[in-house]
């Protein structure tokens, strides 16, 4: 079953067409990794689907209810968690202050599980989300997103600025979830490699066009793909 689908999708900013027809699914427990240079549209599209843009046109669906054009915060409350490209976590606060934010109702109940998929994070919990290292502020941003236990994770460059360890890291505990508690991921992501190792499927953007997709197995040995994103 498909728990995200958007068909035909249309983002403008200003006169300027972003996204041209785009058309995609991820499934239940499916990790999809949306690859491609800067200015593609991974991002517009991203910020599209967690409800930051209005669509021109076409339709997006989240468990089948239609969510293009909803307020971002009732598409959040929907099930759907957006980690946004630079964190955006709030360095006055504390760790623990941060994570409370992003919990509905206040429950913490899915606290403690968080804090043992990122254990420095319980060694940090009282610090300011300002003093983090990089790596650690994604971490927080990523446990932040999952307080709130959504079905379906949009993770925007995760990896973007942080030592290899530290991705490495980041990465093993998404597949972590997936395996575990089955929670589907859509990714944008810089490292082409890591993000067709991590995902069961791949999607190559273009300016604002899907010019390949398929299996993520099958898209990193094509040498197109090697060619252009793979080094």
């Amino acid at each position: 079953m498909n728990l995200l689908e958007v068909e035909n999708l249309v983002v403008r900013h200003g006169a300027v067409t972003a996204l041209h027809g785009i058309s995609l699914h991820v499934a239940e427990g499916e990790i999809v990794s949306l690859i491609g240079a800067n200015g593609a549209g991974k991002s517009t599209l991203m910020l599209s689907i967690a409800g930051i843009y209005v669509p021109a046109a076409g339709e997006i669906r989240f468990q089948g209810e239609v969510i293009g054009g909803r307020p971002a915060h009732l598409i959040a409350r929907s099930g759907l968690s957006l980690v946004p490209e630079g964190r955006h976590i709030f360095p006055r606060l504390t760790v623990a202050e941060n994570l409370g934010l992003g919990a509905r109702a206040r429950d913490l109940s899915r606290l403690p599980f968080l804090l043992s998929l990122f254990p420095i994070l319980e060694q940090r919990r009282h610090s300011p989300g300002g003093l983090l290292s990089g790596g650690e502020q994604q971490m927080l941003a990523i446990a932040r997103a999952l307080i709130s236990r959504p079905k379906l994770l949009l993770l925007d460059e995760p990896s973007l600025g942080l030592a290899p360890l530290v991705t490495t890291q980041i990465f093993a505990s998404l597949k972590q979830l997936n395996q575990q508690e089955g929670l589907s991921i859509l990714l944008v992501e810089q490292n082409a490699t890591k993000a067709l190792a991590l995902a069961d499927r791949g999607i190559v953007l273009a300016t604002g066009k899907i010019r390949l997709e398929g299996p993520a197995s099958e898209l990193i040995r094509r040498e197109e793909v090697r060619t252009a994103y793979l080094g």
